[in-house]
């Protein structure tokens, strides 16, 4: 099958119990013509360094990218090393891409809300140790080093992204990152304005703006699926991301703020005991669908395999460079990547 080096996919989505999944899912995926893996963290059997070392020796020629780890869960050395062992062992496909991760997470954590300033003070840090140079005496919005340094022979090109939301990490991927990751359940006019800020800030800075690309996340759940599947990875997948989220998805989206109040404030919504793909039945799931607005879940490939492709090509008319299947494994995707690649 002929390669599509701008779609990509998520591997092991979701809650997981067996990462070994991702070995079958890495091969079938670059046999398909996929160009990118993504891989998001959780503290469980989804941690990042493993899984993209695992991804990386599946796969010869699919590049292999965080979507996203946190920048203060590991020491900048540490971060350091990782990326430039596996921008060695995948002969320059791997991306490391950041994100500001999950603020109750964090603070369990005892670590800090991330701010703008520390993911741009670290993205420095690692293009200079990734240069070889030896960083001494730090003291910066991304902590205090004493001293700094991986191996002064190095100069590694290592790509960086980012997972962006609002304006300000918007603004900071165009002027510091190779690339940036869009989220999910974005309609049209809001994956062009992201386009638009990314755009207009590397060019501000100087840059290039078509050196920074842009990735729509684009949840893909074709009908050869079962309902339920269905339900469960748009109506239920939407919920737990306004669950963990939804101020900054409503505010993002310009949605109506008295939609997502009468969500929270649903009686089903409000007794679910965790996250709504994970806990919530059918029957709940059903109940979520007629709370959330119509036009909130349009943000969707849905329906037959050429529907859904034809859905994924127009996400690249509003000015993207890429396309991440998202909620959908590689075999799941399969007749609509063959959709794709034919012209569906």
């Amino acid at each position: 099958m002929t390669g599509a080096p701008e779609l990509g996919f998520y591997t092991l989505g979701g809650h997981v119990e067996n990462p070994r999944v991702l070995l079958d899912e890495g091969r079938l995926a670059e046999r398909l013509g996929f160009g990118t893996a993504f891989l998001s963290e959780r503290f469980s059997v989804k941690e990042a360094a493993s899984l993209t070392g695992a991804m990386g020796a599946v796969t010869e020629t699919m590049r292999v990218a965080t979507a996203a780890t946190n920048h203060n869960t590991r020491h900048p050395a540490v971060t350091a090393a990782w990326a430039t062992t596996m921008h060695r062992l995948t002969g320059g496909r791997f991306t490391l891409g950041l994100g500001r991760g999950l603020a109750p997470q964090l603070q369990a954590f005892g670590l800090p809300p991330v701010t703008t300033a520390q993911l741009e003070d670290f993205i420095g840090l690692m293009r200079r140790l990734w240069r070889g140079e030896t960083v001494v005496d730090h003291d910066g919005p991304a902590g205090r080093y004493p001293r700094l340094r991986l191996d002064p022979t190095f100069d590694e090109d290592v790509t960086i992204g980012l997972t962006a939301f609002g304006p300000a990490t918007l603004a900071l991927a165009g002027r510091a990152a190779d690339m940036v990751v869009l989220h999910t359940y974005f309609p049209d006019e809001t994956v062009q304005r992201c386009v638009k800020s990314v755009r207009t800030a590397a060019e501000q800075a100087g840059r290039d703006p078509a050196a920074v690309q842009v990735w729509s996340c684009y949840a893909t759940v074709p009908d050869t699926l079962d309902e339920e599947t269905r339900l469960r990875r748009t109506i239920a997948r939407l919920a737990t991301y306004l669950q963990v989220y939804g101020d900054l998805l409503v505010r993002t989206n310009a949605w109506d703020p008295a939609a997502l109040q009468r969500f929270r404030d649903d009686p089903v919504v409000a007794g679910l005991s965790g996250w709504a793909d994970i806990v919530a039945t059918r029957d709940e799931i059903e109940h979520i669908a007629g709370v959330l607005p119509e036009a909130w879940t349009e943000a969707a490939a849905t329906g037959s395999a050429q529907e859904c492709a034809r859905r994924v090509r127009a996400q690249l008319d509003l000015g993207v460079d890429g396309v991440i299947m998202h909620c959908s494994t590689p075999a799941e995707l399969e007749p609509v990547i063959g959709a794709y690649v034919a012209g569906g």
